[in-house]
């Protein structure tokens, strides 16, 4: 057999088989994407159930066969919403307890990261491993203690209770902690050297180069006390309770003395919109800060 020939039947050879890798490479992806599709369609629907739920009337809600679609869109239930839950002041109360909570704990976040980061006093990795230590314990068992704490103090029912408890979070120290490390420790030794003080080097240098972290810091402090439900709830009246938990006093009764359930679906989707819109818009930073946080140290 000649060597043009045997070119020839490899090259035939070449092209087959690259047109099965192609093939089983179309294959893959097209089940791959079918999957992700399957999984998003699960995630997505139940969310989409919840709105069109509080966009119908109580009849269609009630009928035996559910509908994927309102066949008449009622837009009063949202009215009826804020009317029933009173959202607006429990928005007011979510929002003055997240602000307060959130500036209190960064400043107090920053100042020990930075202690931890670049202060040099005896016992300091000692003191940093028993603070890890406490990320161990489950929140939940600090609930009796902090209840007879704050009742001691006379702060039930007040916003004191909502914000003070939990000013403090290990897990963003130790994230700042991180990222404040990957600094370059050059900078703060010529700085000492010109004469520089910690809380000036801190906020012009420090903050400005750590700033996607703390951005991400405040939109998860934020989402917390968003999502705070049992010690609201635990420690305070009608009066104080955030969105949350004040969706769950709220009162959905219709004329006939039945659940309102397309009313009540409709004050949960008001109360999840800011939350998508955190997600969708600030994503982004939240994975970027994370991610800075790095694994020195």
């Amino acid at each position: 057999m000649s060597e043009s020939k045997i070119v020839t039947m490899t090259e035939k050879d070449m092209k087959k088989v690259t047109s099965r890798q192609r093939i089983v490479k179309i294959i893959v992806q097209i089940g791959l994407y079918l999957f992700l599709g399957i999984m998003a369609l699960i995630v997505v629907f139940p969310f989409y159930w919840m709105i069109i739920s509080s966009l119908k009337s109580t009849v269609e809600y009630r009928l035996p066969v559910p509908t994927l679609f309102p066949n008449e869109i009622i837009w009063k239930n949202y009215a009826d919403a804020f009317t029933k839950a009173d959202l607006g002041q429990l928005f007011m109360n979510t929002v003055y307890v997240g602000i307060v909570s959130t500036i209190l704990s960064l400043v107090i976040t920053v100042i020990t990261a930075f202690a931890f980061a670049r202060l040099e006093f005896k016992g300091k990795n000692l003191l940093f491993t028993l603070l890890l230590a406490t990320m161990m314990i489950p929140g939940e068992l600090f609930t009796i203690t902090n209840y007879v704490t704050v009742t001691k103090f006379g702060w039930i029912d007040t916003y004191t209770v909502l914000i003070v408890p939990f000013l403090v979070s290990v897990f963003y120290i130790y994230l700042l902690r991180q990222n404040f490390l990957q600094i370059p420790n050059e900078l703060y030794l010529a700085a000492k050297v010109d004469g520089t003080k910690d809380l000036k080097y801190l906020w012009k240098v420090m903050i400005p180069l750590s700033l996607p972290n703390l951005i991400s810091i405040t939109i998860l402090k934020m989402m917390g006390a968003w999502n705070s439900y049992i010690w609201p709830r635990l420690v305070t009246t009608k009066a104080h309770h955030l969105i949350t938990n004040g969706l769950r006093g709220a009162s959905y009764l219709d004329e006939a003395g039945q659940t309102n359930f397309p009313v009540q679906m409709a004050a949960v989707t008001v109360v999840s919109i800011p939350l998508f819109m955190v997600f969708i818009f600030l994503r982004k930073y939240i994975m970027k800060g994370v991610s800075r946080s790095g694994i020195k140290g």
